[in-house]
């Protein structure tokens, strides 16, 4: 008798056997929702229905908008990425990221401070792009002159001309001969499927070459350094710790940040 009393309250405690509570719950919703009915209450609030039945005559359309709006969610969600790479802030954040391992100091500046600086940037870079776009794209479609079609056509225009005169053509060529199709007349007709990689290797490509340009400054100094430290005898100190100092003294002499964001910049134009 005692087993059975036992093995009953544990059938109840236990957190496995879930439905005396899932009882409790859905009678406390059923006594709410009718003391909210009786209320009055729900007349005053209207709350939106979605309703689908796929035996609608009007099924379709519905499924065609939903899939519509499943899509423009979709494109929103990349939209911020798909920019960042359609713009020059991949040159800037590389060549950034390449400066301060470089000069050696690990995490200084922070991340969000070459992020910060790699985007405001881009923005002051392709503000000329920008203000194209709205003068005959935006503007044109918010005044009702244009479709949406030839608004995301107009729109695509000055990103393109912009990318294509920063991409390569051996690049370009790569990407265009994967494409199944008659080849293009020029360069404008191209689709931005192709012009978009092309131009993201390409910016990577400038961005290692001015890499490799800043290293060599600081690479000399630590190999002066390494060499006057080993000719010393002082062959357990690290040359990075001696290095460093003057390398930042360098950097400030010559105003790097100045001299560095200037050539981003006129590098673009």
């Amino acid at each position: 008798m005692l087993r059975q009393l036992q093995l009953r309250r544990l059938s109840v405690e236990s957190p496995r056997s879930g439905l005396p509570l899932v009882c409790i719950l859905v009678a406390t919703a059923f006594v709410l929702l009718g003391l909210f009915a009786a209320s009055g209450w729900a007349a005053e609030i209207q709350l939106p229905a979605l309703r689908f039945d796929l035996d609608d005559p009007d099924a379709p359309q519905q499924l065609s908008g939903a899939l519509q709006i499943v899509l423009l969610l979709t494109v929103l969600s990349v939209a911020p990425s798909v920019l960042i790479m359609m713009t020059s802030f991949t040159r800037v954040a590389v060549v950034l990221a390449f400066m301060r391992q470089a000069i050696g100091t690990q995490q200084s500046p922070p991340n969000q401070i070459v992020v910060g600086l790699a985007l405001f940037l881009t923005v002051f870079i392709m503000m000329p792009v920008w203000q194209k776009i709205h003068s005959e794209a935006i503007v044109p479609y918010t005044q009702h002159e244009i479709s949406g079609e030839e608004f995301l056509k107009r729109g695509a225009a000055p990103l393109k001309e912009f990318m294509l005169r920063q991409t390569s053509k051996k690049d370009l060529a790569l990407f265009v001969s994967f494409t199944k199709g008659e080849k293009p007349e020029n360069p404008e007709s191209l689709a931005l499927t192709t012009v978009i990689p092309a131009f993201v290797i390409s910016e990577l490509k400038t961005a290692f070459q001015i890499g490799f340009v800043l290293f060599i400054p600081f690479i000399i100094m630590d190999m002066v350094v390494s060499s006057i430290l080993l000719s010393m005898g002082m062959m357990m100190l690290p040359p990075v710790m001696i290095s460093l100092p003057f390398k930042l003294m360098l950097f400030v002499l010559v105003d790097g940040w100045n001299v560095l964001t200037g050539s981003l910049v006129k590098s673009f134009q």
